[in-house]
């Protein structure tokens, strides 16, 4: 399987990644990002399924990746995998 993402992440995929060290919230992310809600989710769907990123419930407690209701993804919680968090040092500044 070819990792076509592996260095064609965009500008705002990273930015949501480097929020993602430790678990959270969609309005945590579109608050520290600024990104638009459709921007968002479009970019956390992508990384989810480029296995960078974990979906949580809303407490963050219980991993339930990959079943999560994509048009309610703001009810749910994110994280960096170990696949997602080697990306970040690949486009480190």
């Amino acid at each position: 399987m070819n990792d076509m993402a592996k260095n064609k992440l965009t500008t705002s995929e990273i930015s949501i990644l480097r929020e993602l060290i430790y678990p959270e919230t969609f309005l945590h992310i579109q608050e520290e990002t600024g990104l638009s809600y459709g921007a968002i989710r479009d970019d956390l769907i992508n990384l989810i399924s480029h296995g960078f990123i974990e979906v949580y419930d809303a407490d963050a407690t219980t991993s339930i990746s990959p079943f999560y209701d994509s048009d309610q993804i703001e009810n749910f919680s994110f994280k960096a995998t170990k696949r997602g968090l080697k990306q970040i040092q690949n486009h480190a500044i």
